[in-house]
């Protein structure tokens, strides 16, 4: 049987950083910072809910990010 791989470490950063910041920027920061995924999604998006080591989610309202959260 194969080994069970093990995720990368997630980046060292909050997501609450990134509350209040305009979509692009904080975007553009997330990736800087070394999330592999940046997720923008309107307010009451239906989304799964799989866990995904890496990823960051925004939810945007008026171009800016109002929540913000791993996975």
């Amino acid at each position: 049987m194969a080994p069970i791989p093990t995720p990368p470490a997630e980046p060292q950063d909050s997501p609450e950083r990134y509350v209040g910041l305009e979509a692009g920027q904080a975007e553009r920061l997330a990736r800087e910072r070394g999330w592999s995924t940046v997720r923008s999604l309107p307010p009451g998006a239906i989304i799964t809910m799989e866990y995904r080591f890496g990823r960051l989610n925004f939810e945007v309202r008026d171009g800016r990010v109002a929540r913000a959260w791993k996975g």
